[in-house]
């Protein structure tokens, strides 16, 4: 690992002889910012791979940007490549058809020949990897303030061809104000989690209510693609099992939070190949799955990538959870979405989705109105409960008629 100024390494990525390089970032709240600054600005044309990405990335023309997760710093650019893809088969997506030619990390700083990838593993070894494989630059950003995380993301110093000391605070998301609907809903899933289960909860103001009303659980585990600060306050609560580690890929959230996970042995980053894997998950005790979506129909089927036909986020690891959920010994898989969108004041209960599914086949839907028991029922039995039990009772009318010409009887 050499260790170079911000120009000199404008210098080394400037003289990089593939005219469009595929460049790999650390996403979410990690994308390492000056280093990011300094790439930008040494490149006229490259393609951008990043997960999640917040706001503040490069836009403007000879900017590609590729993902297979839209985030509010890639949702609705022009030009943007989106590539549908279960989170967990992302790493070989990278390794087969997008191979990178640089992966820029954010990392802590060396101890005894070692860097964390810190709070942001996920896909970043496979990554790392497949760019070796090629004979591409691995970069990190070198950041006092970032986490020295246990679990996949140790990094030798020897894998790292360039560094950039600069030391930045990282990014929190924006304090989420948790409305009644949110926590009607979180209440209504957390009375589906027994003490011992295991938990994994998506991205969003739902799951955060759900972890809000968990922390009189005993027992409790986490196996999960990413946390926030809902964890940390089920462990300050007592609710978590002091002898299972919390495990996820990534994590993001408060300052708090960063501290809290900081040489902590109770936490586990693992690759997103280990977290995300439906046969790993399964065998997980009672694992019940949380995401939410911003639609279902009468089928059960969840869409909780696109808004009128426009990619809004994508799979994630919403698909690779329900199923090693609904094969987890009495483990739930449960999609949990608010029964009216406030916004486009529509029904998020439609007759059927006119855009593609991300999931389906789930134990339980669940909205402000109530619980919808889906697996061991019939269609026609998980259409009435839906009607009645999910959706928005100014909705209920129109739905059993429209359910009917698809060959449901709703009569209430």
């Amino acid at each position: 690992m050499r260790v170079l100024s911000e120009a000199q390494l404008g210098a080394v990525l400037a003289g990089l002889p593939t005219p469009q390089p595929r460049v790999v970032v650390s996403g979410n709240f990690a994308t390492p910012a000056r280093a990011m600054a300094v790439l930008d600005a040494a490149l006229a044309e490259y393609r951008l791979f990043a997960l999640n990405a917040q706001a503040g990335l490069p836009d403007r023309e000879g900017v590609l940007l590729e993902t297979p997760f839209v985030g509010p710093g890639m949702r609705g650019r022009a030009g943007l490549r989106y590539f549908p893809s279960r989170l967990s088969l992302v790493p070989q997506l990278l390794k087969q058809a997008l191979p990178p030619d640089v992966v820029l990390v954010h990392t802590s700083v060396p101890v005894a020949g070692v860097v964390s990838l810190g709070t942001e593993v996920n896909i970043l070894p496979a990554a790392i990897e497949a760019v070796r494989a090629r004979g591409g630059l691995v970069i990190a950003q070198l950041n006092p303030q970032m986490p020295v995380t246990y679990g996949d993301g140790a990094l030798p110093v020897e894998e790292i061809d360039y560094a950039l000391e600069a030391e930045e605070p990282l990014p929190s998301p924006a304090l989420r104000v948790l409305g009644d609907t949110a926590r009607s809903i979180g209440d209504r899933v957390a009375g589906l989690v027994a003490d011992g289960a295991t938990l994994q909860l998506g991205i969003g103001g739902i799951p955060d209510a759900t972890l809000a009303a968990l922390t009189g659980r005993r027992g409790l585990a986490v196996w999960s693609e990413m946390f926030s600060d809902g964890v940390l306050a089920l462990d300050r609560a007592g609710a978590l099992d002091p002898a299972e580690p919390v495990t996820a890929s990534f994590v993001f959230g408060s300052p708090d939070l960063y501290k809290w996970v900081d040489r902590n042995p109770r936490v586990r980053l693992l690759r997103t190949e280990k977290t995300n894997d439906p046969a790993v998950i399964a065998r997980q005790r009672a694992l019940v799955s949380v995401n939410s979506a911003l639609e279902v129909d009468l089928f059960a089927q969840a869409n909780a990538s696109r808004v009128r036909g426009a990619i809004h986020s994508g799979f994630g690891g919403q698909t690779d959870f329900v199923v090693g959920a609904l094969h987890s010994p009495g483990g739930r898989a449960i999609i949990a979405l608010p029964s009216w969108h406030p916004k486009a004041d529509v029904s998020t209960v439609v007759p059927r989705l006119i855009g593609p599914v991300t999931s389906f086949q789930h134990s339980f839907l669940v909205s402000e109105q109530g619980v919808a028991t889906i697996w061991g029922h019939d269609a026609g039995e998980q259409a009435r409960q839906i009607v009645d039990r999910v959706a928005h009772p100014d909705a209920r009318e129109e739905l059993r008629a429209r359910g009917r010409d698809l060959g449901f009887d709703l009569r209430s």
